[in-house]
């Protein structure tokens, strides 16, 4: 694979996981629940980690990754159901499998290739998170010493990240 290539392949695979990132960051703040808003804060640190992999590797190229905006999503209306927000995601972390995986069987780079695979079981296990939250699973991320409902968690989380 030539270094123009696989800087093309690197950018557009960067642009379709931020894609996927920027979807989860706009979906965790329409999901109050506890236990899934922390199942979507788990999964945007860790697409944060993926993304700078891919970042570094199109340094090393000398190429600058596209950037992606965050979608505005419709707000809920009050006691309306943010699951289809979850099943959607789960459907396109599917898709973005489904896309990318024969694309990074083919590459030649060892190292790359490696990295990719990385990012698309880690993306597999994010479908498989978030097809737990619409079974109804509190505990994607595990079970808490207290379980469910203990102190702490209240009627869910805040609406924003820091309070000052």
């Amino acid at each position: 694979m030539k270094p123009a290539d696989l800087a093309s392949l690197l950018r557009e695979f960067h642009r379709d996981k931020l894609a996927l990132r920027q979807r989860h960051v706009a979906a965790a703040r329409r999901v109050a629940q506890y236990a899934a808003n922390n199942t979507y804060q788990y999964v945007i640190n860790r697409e944060d980690l993926h993304l700078s992999w891919l970042e570094a590797a199109l340094a090393e190229l000398e190429t600058l990754p596209e950037d992606v905006p965050e979608p505005k999503l419709p707000g809920l209306v009050r006691n309306e159901s943010f699951m289809p927000l979850v099943e959607k995601d789960a459907t396109d972390a599917a898709a973005f499998v489904a896309r990318w995986r024969p694309r990074v069987a083919e590459m030649t780079h060892a190292r790359h290739r490696s990295l990719l695979e990385v990012i698309l079981g880690e993306t597999a296990e994010q479908k498989r998170s978030f097809e737990q939250i619409v079974a109804g699973r509190e505990d994607a991320l595990g079970r808490r010493s207290n379980g469910p409902g203990s102190p702490g968690t209240g009627d869910g989380v805040l609406g924003v990240r820091w309070i000052e």
